[in-house]
Parts: C-alpha cells; sequence; structure tokens
C-alpha cells in the first residue's frame, strides 16, 4: 500500500475578486495577489523573480512563459495548460496543479513544498537539481520526465505512469513508486535502496541485476 504523506493545502480566502494575470505588470515588484483569474491565455511572457500568492487559475493558458526564480505561495492550479513554461530556482509552496497539462514545464533547481499533481499530464516535465519536500504526484502522466539529481523527502507518486523517467544520481531512499505504472524506467542500483516497490518491480530490478528469479 501507498505510503500517505500528509501535504499543507494552500491557504486561498473565502472570497476572491476576479482578476487578469496581466495586473502583475501594474506592480513594481511584479507580485499577484488575492484574485481568481479564468479563462485567460496568456503566450511568451518572461518575467524574473514575480510573486504570486493566494491567486486561483481556472482554465488558464500560460504557454511559452519563461517564469524563472517564481515565488508561488498560496496558489491553485485548475485544468490549465502549462506546457513548456519556465519555473527555474522558484520557490513554489503550498501549491495545486489539478487536471492539469505541463508538457515540458521546467521546475530545474526549484524547491517544491507541499505540492499536489493530480490527474495531469506531465510528459518531458524537468525536475533536475530540484528539491522536492511533501510533494505527491497522483495520477498523473510522467512519461520521459527528468529527476536527475533531484532531492526527495517524503514524497510519493501514486497510480502514476512513469515509463521511461529518469532517476539517475537520485536517492530514492523512501520514495514509494509501488502503486505505478511503466515498460522502462531509469535508474542507478546503488541509489535504489530503500524505494517502496511492488513485489513485480522489484523481480523487474532484480532480473536487470542478472538475478535469476525463480518460477520466472
Amino acid at each position: 500500500m501507498s505510503k500517505k504523506v500528509k501535504l499543507t493545502l494552500p491557504k486561498i480566502p473565502a472570497v476572491l475578486e476576479e482578476g487578469s494575470f496581466r495586473d502583475i505588470y501594474s506592480d513594481e515588484d511584479f507580485s499577484l495577489m488575492n484574485c481568481e483569474i479564468m479563462g485567460e491565455t496568456i503566450e511568451d511572457i518572461e518575467l524574473d523573480q514575480a510573486i504570486v500568492s493566494k491567486v486561483v487559475f481556472r482554465n488558464v493558458t500560460l504557454t511559452n512563459a519563461m517564469l524563472p526564480r517564481v515565488d508561488l505561495t498560496d496558489v491553485i492550479f485548475d485544468n490549465c495548460n502549462l506546457s513548456n513554461v519556465n519555473f527555474n530556482e522558484g520557490i513554489i509552496h503550498r501549491v495545486k496543479f489539478i487536471d492539469c497539462k505541463l508538457m515540458g514545464t521546467d521546475f530545474t533547481e526549484a524547491n517544491l513544498g507541499n505540492v499536489l499533481f493530480e490527474n495531469s499530464r506531465a510528459h518531458f516535465s524537468s525536475y533536475v537539481d530540484t528539491r522536492l519536500k511533501q510533494v505527491e504526484f497522483k495520477s498523473t502522466s510522467l512519461q520521459n520526465a527528468n529527476y536527475h539529481g533531484c532531492q526527495f523527502t517524503k514524497t510519493v507518486f501514486v497510480q502514476c505512469d512513469l515509463n521511461e523517467a529518469n532517476f539517475v544520481q537520485t536517492r530514492l531512499n523512501g520514495v514509494d513508486i509501488s502503486t505505478c505504472h511503466y515498460e522502462g524506467i531509469q535508474v542507478d542500483f546503488e541509489t535504489l535502496e530503500g524505494c517502496v516497490v511492488s513485489e513485480a518491480q522489484a523481480i523487474g530490478f532484480a532480473k536487470l541485476l542478472g538475478l535469476k528469479v525463480a518460477g520466472e
């Protein structure tokens, strides 16, 4: 059975005013706070160290955006298209990605804490050298996702598609992938110790090590 991770959910005010992502340009610090944004399409923007707090995005398309060192705190993305968005070196805290498209989304060297990815498509998403603490990937497609060199603390993958995901140079001690499926996965056997796997997955890893499994 997959281990549970207790997440602190985004702290969103009961009442939010309707806003626009373009409102961020009216603030000299490029901050956007306390609003709900619905149905907008924003493409090819570039903002360094933007601040987004207590914001709900619904049905928003934000593609090919450069948002390095962004600070996302208490944010919900609901049914949004965030394909190829660059969140490099961002601080992402108490954030939910629900029913989102995250194809090629880049979290390289970011800090993720209390983050939920649920029922999303995140093929080719990147978490290289990223720190993930209290993060849950749930019912999310992570084909060819890149977790090279990242740090996991209290992170679980629940019923995810991990086909061809890359965990090279990443310690998997305590990471639970037992309910996930894949045909192939990239790992270093010396960093696999302590990873929680299913019986079938354990047999697969044993075969890769050259062991002969009785009855197979």
